[in-house]
């Protein structure tokens, strides 16, 4: 009521919950009823409540809807829940990453609590999208200090003011500076004496590296050169590097600047031995994320087309931000050296 609405009734895929009661208001049919429902109640919305429920479903229902005339709303997603991006009693429309929910990420959350409980853990690029999200994830699992390394004063602003509203938030420290600059890491790391560092700084709009070589090189690949490096001289058990699907035989500058670092990081590796994780991680389209290629389309279209693709034939592989994040914390609870772990939209390859 106070969201000046009034509740008509439920709708359930549980045929043994129909013509049955919930709160006192009637559970009145399934989905196939939605129409008929609605014109009897006089129902003018729909409220999707399944936090958890893959794309495929939410596109059913957002069908149905769509068939029957109504508006359509839903309750943020189960890893907005549990990151603490949203409550479940937010509504907001229905967004394209509600329509590629796949089967939840399963983590290994004993392995991933062994490494970062009660440890310092750094990020670097905190601020940006796959940073930030890094460290909404890593605060699940009580790690003892973040020290979150950004460049952009900004970011790390509003990430501190985001962190600040979660309950139970381990400690953390935000730190400005610049992964290029080897001397200012070396002292942010003697300083905290980080065991688990997520490397996530790096520049990865295709176009503009192609413009910018030179930032390419010095950003991907001599911050991570120095990140990496720093790393081990000072002991660190755990590295991840964030790499990227375009390291992968790469034909422009951001993606040979991708792929040069993983080549650092193997090196790095090599020389660390058995019984600490350097490993490199590799995604693609990550919705969400600051130059995913989804808004562009989505603008395109709302400005009425053309939308334009690479080449007919090509596939995207998308992923959410909050599975990228997921698995690049996964991929830490290896416990072993490893070239390049690769996670694409239907399935992990190494």
């Amino acid at each position: 009521p106070a969201m000046g609405m009034e509740l008509k009734g439920f709708l359930d895929y549980d045929p043994q919950k129909r013509l049955t009661t919930f709160l006192g208001y009637p559970v009145l049919g399934g989905l196939e009823d939605l129409k008929e429902a609605a014109k009897k109640s006089g129902a003018s919305e729909v409220l999707i409540a399944m936090p958890s429920a893959e794309g495929r479903v939410i596109k059913r229902v957002l069908e149905a809807a769509s068939s029957a005339g109504l508006k359509a709303r839903i309750v943020p997603s189960y890893s907005e829940i549990v990151s603490g991006k949203a409550s479940i009693s937010q509504l907001r429309d229905v967004n394209i990453e509600d329509l590629l929910r796949r089967e939840p990420v399963r983590l290994d959350l004993s392995s991933i609590r062994g490494y970062v409980d009660h440890r310092v853990v750094m990020v670097t690029g905190a601020g940006g999208s796959i940073g930030s999200e890094i460290t909404r994830q890593l605060a699940r699992f009580s790690p003892g200090l973040m020290v979150l390394v950004g460049r952009g004063e900004n970011s790390l602003f509003h990430l501190k003011r985001h962190l600040s509203r979660i309950e139970g938030c381990p400690p953390f420290r935000l730190v400005v500076a610049d992964v290029r600059d080897r001397e200012r890491i070396s002292q942010v790391m003697d300083l905290y004496k980080p065991e688990v560092v997520f490397h996530a700084a790096a520049h990865k709009h295709v176009p503009f590296m192609e413009e910018n070589p030179e930032e390419a090189i010095k950003n991907n690949f001599l911050g991570t050169k120095n990140v990496a490096r720093l790393a081990l001289e000072k002991g660190v058990r755990v590295f991840v590097n964030i790499s990227t699907d375009k390291a992968v035989n790469p034909t422009s500058v951001m993606g040979a600047s991708k792929r040069l670092a993983e080549m650092e990081v193997l090196r790095c590796a090599e020389a660390a031995g058995q019984d600490r994780c350097f490993v490199s991680v590799r995604f693609g389209n990550v919705l969400g994320s600051r130059g995913s290629v989804i808004p562009i389309f989505k603008d395109q279209i709302r400005r009425g087309g053309p939308v334009t693709v690479t080449h007919p034939d090509m596939s995207r592989y998308f992923m959410t931000i909050s599975e990228a994040a997921q698995l690049v914390i996964q991929a830490g609870a290896l416990g072993r050296t490893a070239r390049c772990s690769c996670w694409t939209w239907e399935s992990p390859c190494a």
